[in-house]
């Protein structure tokens, strides 16, 4: 007779995004600023930005609600000619930058815009399975890509700067966040000019 048997895992696996090629939008992206982080017991800083792509041919349901399943990739922010970010859009762009275009691309000009991307499917060293993004490309001719679902969204720390928005956020991602030397420079901003705005008050 047997008893209770336990396992080691009593969570719920949740979806990911299947593995191939699927139509997608960017519709998000948040300016994340400068982390730290060990190469070969080396500290280095990169300035970082996360792109977040909706996918419309795979809807599923959120909370009561057909929304599309979403995935998003961190990049450097460097347009050096060996960083992912200049390998993925000129992927995304069919098409090589100029030394003019180099100089001043704003990133801007991909929100809202459709790709290919390709998903492929990674194990953790824990075994547990997850998504990413293994590379972008532009759409064949002929393709459409269906109207956007998801409303943009940009957080950055000049006009676009959303307190709000971090603090709602999970725990993981306001750590790395308020960690960067960008959000503190923020923070004493905002709180300088309270400072100055109450100085003078008559």
């Amino acid at each position: 007779m047997k008893g209770i048997i336990v396992g080691n895992n009593n969570s719920t696996k949740k979806e990911i995004v299947p593995s191939g090629t699927h139509i997608a939008r960017c519709y998000s992206m948040i300016h994340i600023g400068t982390v730290e982080w060990e190469y070969n017991g080396e500290q280095k800083f990169s300035n970082k930005v996360r792109l977040t792509f909706e996918l419309p041919n795979e809807m599923r349901e959120f909370s009561g609600e057909q929304k599309p399943m979403v995935i998003s990739k961190e990049y450097t922010l460097t347009m050096h000619e060996k960083s992912n970010l200049r390998k993925d859009l000129e992927m995304w762009r069919g098409k090589q930058f100029t030394h003019k275009e180099l100089g001043n691309f704003d990133l801007i000009e991909i929100l809202e815009e459709c790709c290919n991307l390709t998903v492929i499917h990674k194990t953790t060293k824990t075994g547990n399975e997850y998504a990413a993004i293994g590379g972008l490309s532009s759409l064949p001719k002929g393709i459409e890509c269906a109207n956007q679902i998801n409303p943009t969204f940009i957080f950055n720390y000049g006009e676009n700067f959303n307190q709000e928005w971090l603090e709602a956020q999970p725990e993981w991602i306001q750590k790395q966040i308020k960690n960067t030397p960008e959000y503190e420079n923020k923070i004493n901003q905002i709180k300088y000019k309270s400072v100055t705005a109450d100085d003078t008050t008559f």
